[in-house]
């Protein structure tokens, strides 16, 4: 026998089969158990001449609550190469929450504070939650949240990525959206080219304007208190799109964004989603992942603005808070 030649060259090629093979079972028994969750009909299409479109005949629920990552991105628009921040740089998540949809119980919202530190492998120092989707994207934000959280295997089973540009298309899809923000906030960016200036007090705002309450920051309260913005938002909108004729305007608003945001979720699995959630009389509950105390910061002159998440002293986890999420799981 030569020397360096393989002796069993067909048993290698038989054991390379065998894998692929065996991927191939993986991927067809995945299929199938997807199909579980998600029935394949369309209840919005066997009963469109029923009437006026319902929660419960937008979409089939799923057969089991769903776990999904909600990522919202600095970026402008999907794909784009940088965040357009100063200095300019490649997207961070600039707001984080876990969604759990469940067809027999309340929606639960989890908020996952971007300052949260996070120790990735072979790294020497903890960094930010927020800028880990820039050096990995959803899979590695998934993966640390996963461990924080003490998710199930598998789990999140799905992820949303949401530009800035997909979240001013959905609030002005909707016929804008009724909120209060909580006060009058003002900011300019000559660098970015950006302003802000809203109003507080009870209003209808459209996409641009969201975009504004969602970015805007306080300087003493920062992150802690945009995350209860953002829940103001999310509530916003599901109340918007619970309305009768936002329905019957959902399957087509949903086709429209599906190629401006990332995700994993077809059109179909995002209005089961959605018709399991606005089923539910029960309201939104919201919770957020206990961290330690900030550090004080010392009084500056510095004007308000929207930081990147990187900027936001890092904060502990506070493992001693015990909390369980989702509650009842």
């Amino acid at each position: 026998m030569a020397a360096g030649r393989s002796p069993h060259p067909r048993s290698a090629r038989q054991r390379a089969a065998l894998r692929l093979l065996a991927a191939g079972c993986g991927l067809v028994g995945g299929l199938t158990l997807l199909g579980l969750v998600w029935p394949p009909s369309d209840r919005a299409v066997r009963e469109q001449a029923s009437g006026a479109t319902t929660a419960a005949n937008l979409a089939d629920l799923p057969s089991r609550a769903i776990t999904v990552l909600l990522i919202g991105s600095d970026a402008d628009r999907r794909g784009a190469p940088t965040n357009q921040a100063a200095p300019p740089g490649p997207a961070n998540s600039d707001a984080l929450m876990l969604v759990r949809v469940d067809p027999q119980g309340p929606l639960q919202v989890l908020s996952l504070p971007v300052e949260t530190a996070v120790r990735l492998p072979g790294d020497r120092q903890p960094v930010a939650l927020g800028s880990l989707y820039r050096r990995g994207g959803p899979a590695l934000v998934a993966g640390a949240v996963a461990e924080l959280v003490q998710l199930p295997d598998g789990q999140p089973d799905r992820y949303l990525v949401l530009p800035r540009s997909a979240l001013r298309e959905l609030v002005d899809g909707l016929g804008r959206v009724e909120l209060a923000p909580d006060r009058s906030m003002r900011y300019e960016d000559k660098s970015q080219r950006y302003r802000i200036q809203l109003e507080g007090g009870l209003q209808v705002i459209d996409g641009r304007q969201m975009e504004q309450l969602l970015r805007f920051k306080d300087e003493q309260e920062g992150e802690p208190r945009r995350r209860d913005r953002q829940q103001m938002a999310v509530d916003s909108i599901l109340r918007q799109m619970g309305q009768s004729q936002q329905l019957q305007q959902l399957p087509d608003l949903l086709a429209r964004l599906q190629n401006q945001v990332d995700t994993n979720l077809t059109q179909g699995e995002a209005l089961s989603l959605l018709a399991a959630t606005l089923q539910q009389s029960s309201p939104v509950r919201f919770s957020a992942l206990p961290l330690k105390p900030a550090p004080q910061k010392t009084p500056t002159q510095t004007p308000t603005k929207p930081r990147r998440a990187a900027a936001e002293p890092l904060r502990q986890l506070d493992t001693a808070a015990g909390q369980r999420w989702p509650e009842g799981g």
